[in-house]
């Protein structure tokens, strides 16, 4: 039986739901030619994000990547200025200069989507360095996919985390293709969580389409985290239903490979059947939490579109140097 209260379960419904909603929004926008640049959608990856970050604090930080837009809901960022952000607008997070790879919100811990595959491991294992300096017990994050376990930030991350005990959690959300090649070939092992015994921490596989199974895994690498016991490296395993991205030709899979995944394997989808099950919740809820993250969504466009452009004079403004 599920241990999680009925609170709790409503706030997990509503983000993953929220993080549905904002992709298909965003596939729509940028189809109908409203947001500039690329587009990664994280449909079908929606148990990952809820199940790790219903286990942070706002001042706990977390890294992301290209496909960050679900990292960066679940972390606490509001919809508005996430929307006039991917439509390169002037009221979003990053004024409209970072566009969908590269959202940051500093206010939640939220460190930066970021367009470099493995880009965010070493941000991730120095926030975790700066928190066990500073004594803080906060935790930080590093959210990757498969592809990503390849690079060598990867292994000078881990090296480095479990060698000086780092509060970090190495979330791997496998979703089976590094942009369109299958993990399988071009990765040496079966699970990518096997590779955690190279550094002596933790390595642990969860059904990243089962938001309860990961949110336990989580919750056990935080506090282990947060006791000083080190890092852990989680591999949720899942499957990414769109492309990578918004206009992928799609010439390595099938069809009906995707469609049988997004039968089976729905997070949202696997959620409502488990929580109708037992009684946790019923449709009457879920139907009105639906209704009101549409309107979230609806004025969150609205706002995207309302907002205007930054001034070319602006293009300077914001740097570091």
């Amino acid at each position: 039986m599920n241990s999680i209260d009925k609170e709790l379960l409503i706030k997990m419904y509503m983000n993953m739901v929220k993080i549905r909603r904002f992709e298909e929004k965003a596939n729509e926008l940028f189809l109908n030619g409203e947001i500039p640049g690329f587009v990664h959608l994280y449909i079908g990856e929606e148990a990952i994000a809820t199940g790790v970050m219903f286990n942070l604090n706002t001042d706990d930080y977390i890294t992301s990547t290209h496909r960050g837009h679900g990292h960066t809901i679940s972390k606490g960022a509001e919809l508005k200025p996430m929307m006039a952000e991917i439509m390169g607008k002037k009221t979003g997070y990053c004024h409209g200069k970072g566009g969908s790879m590269h959202i940051a919100d500093f206010k939640v811990g939220m460190l930066g989507a970021n367009g470099v595959v493995g880009g965010g491991f070493a941000i991730a294992t120095g926030a975790a360095l700066a928190a066990k300096l500073r004594g803080s017990k906060q935790v930080a994050v590093c959210f990757f996919g498969d592809g990503a376990s390849n690079r060598g930030t990867f292994h000078e991350s881990l090296n480095m985390a479990s060698a000086w005990r780092l509060p970090v959690i190495f979330v791997c959300e496998n979703n089976q293709y590094a942009s369109t090649t299958p993990y399988r070939t071009t990765t040496s092992v079966e699970n990518i969580a096997d590779r955690a015994i190279g550094y002596s921490i933790p390595g642990v596989v969860a059904n990243g389409n089962d938001v309860f199974d990961v949110y336990e895994v989580a919750k056990a690498a935080v506090e282990r985290a947060r006791e000083g016991g080190g890092p852990t490296l989680i591999e949720a395993k899942t499957y990414r239903i769109k492309g990578h991205f918004v206009g992928d030709p799609e010439m390595y899979r099938t069809k009906e490979e995707v469609n049988e995944h997004f039968e089976n394997d729905d997070p949202i989808k696997n959620f409502k059947s488990q929580v109708l099950r037992r009684g946790e919740l019923t449709d009457e809820e879920m139907d009105d939490i639906d209704k009101r993250v549409a309107d979230e969504i609806k004025e969150a466009v609205e706002y995207g579109r309302k907002s205007p452009y930054p001034e070319p004079e602006e293009i300077y403004d914001d740097l570091y140097v």
